[in-house]
């Protein structure tokens, strides 16, 4: 993390939105980043919860703002699946959304987060960020007679432009994380006691042997 913090994180302009950007051939900063670093701030929070740092937990809540940003700053309140910074003094907007980057799949990473960052802080806050996204997928990406579908342009509330697909990892993460940032019994698989996978599959964690 100290490389990252060093290298990839940077603040936009003018709100000073912490986010993480990108190396292009390891020297040149690119100020871009895709909806799946949205996975960060939770893996922090974990590691916070588990002995890393506090800075760690600062990081995180930093990261965790900017990533509900990225969905309140569009027409539709659903993120891209890229967002953009301006990092000169000047810039009037801190985001910005290339036309190529403006879909969204319902992905699970900042619901994932919010999930983490609930549990392991108590904000609720984070449960009320949550409620905001889950509003927006259901005003924009439910679908009659019954699911839930992907859209091709988030800043585009009139004609978002449903497709006909929807991803597993809807059902699998993105849903899963709802449930679990909403639910009130933080005794449903404790942090202390299981991790998740990338795939969002509960694992236990064995006691460590004398």
């Amino acid at each position: 993390m100290d490389g990252v913090a060093k290298h990839l994180v940077r603040e936009s302009q003018p709100h000073r939105f912490k986010f993480v950007g990108e190396l292009l051939g390891g020297t040149t900063f690119s100020p871009k980043m895709d909806h799946l670093v949205c996975f960060l701030p939770g893996a922090l929070a974990y590691g916070f919860l588990h002995g890393m740092p506090r800075e760690h937990l600062r990081l995180a809540e930093q990261l965790m703002r900017t990533c509900y940003i990225t969905y309140t700053t569009t027409a539709t309140g659903l993120a891209p699946e890229i967002t953009h910074f301006n990092t000169d003094a000047a810039s009037v907007a801190d985001t910005y959304v290339k036309p190529l980057d403006r879909h969204n799949i319902q992905r699970p990473e900042t619901v994932e987060s919010l999930f983490y960052m609930w549990r392991v802080t108590g904000d609720r806050k984070y449960q009320d960020w949550g409620w905001a996204i889950f509003q927006a997928f259901e005003k924009y990406t439910k679908v009659q007679p019954a699911g839930y579908v992907s859209i091709s342009d988030v800043t585009n509330a009139r004609n978002p432009g449903k497709r006909t697909k929807c991803e597993s990892f809807w059902f699998a993460e993105t849903l899963k994380y709802f449930f679990l940032l909403f639910s009130e019994d933080n005794d449903l698989l404790p942090l202390d006691k299981w991790l998740f996978n990338t795939e969002a599959h509960p694992l236990p964690i064995w006691p460590r042997q004398p």
